[in-house]
């Protein structure tokens, strides 16, 4: 069956960087993929989109510059660069390959 499995979350202070990855099991083919993101007491946000290339790839304005998504179909994996993190990138990351989610993985950036 269809399985995203998502690593890489921890504590990280202001500034730092973290990457996150997604490992992807049960597609038949590589597919587009997307990164959301629910911070406390807020709405699951999209936060990076990749299709299925990796031609194209789009973000959240609030992420542009700072964080980078790619993907290594070879490795079934997606991967989310995330440099220069505040303190309001905290949230649980979700990868997501539609209507298929993962079970998340938490980043709390904090000092």
């Amino acid at each position: 069956q269809v399985q995203l499995v998502e690593s890489g979350g921890g504590l990280v202070q202001p500034g730092g960087s973290l990457r996150l990855s997604c490992v992807a099991s049960g597609f038949t083919s590589s597919r587009p993929m997307r990164w959301y993101r629910q911070a406390p007491g807020k709405e699951r946000e999209l936060v990076a989109y990749i299709s299925n290339t990796g031609g194209t790839t789009n973000y959240a304005d609030s992420v542009k510059g700072r964080f980078t998504i790619s993907r290594d179909n070879a490795k079934n994996t997606v991967y989310l660069q995330m440099n220069s993190l505040e303190a309001e990138d905290t949230g649980v990351y979700y990868c997501a390959s539609l209507p298929f989610w993962g079970q998340g993985t938490q980043v709390i950036v904090s000092s």
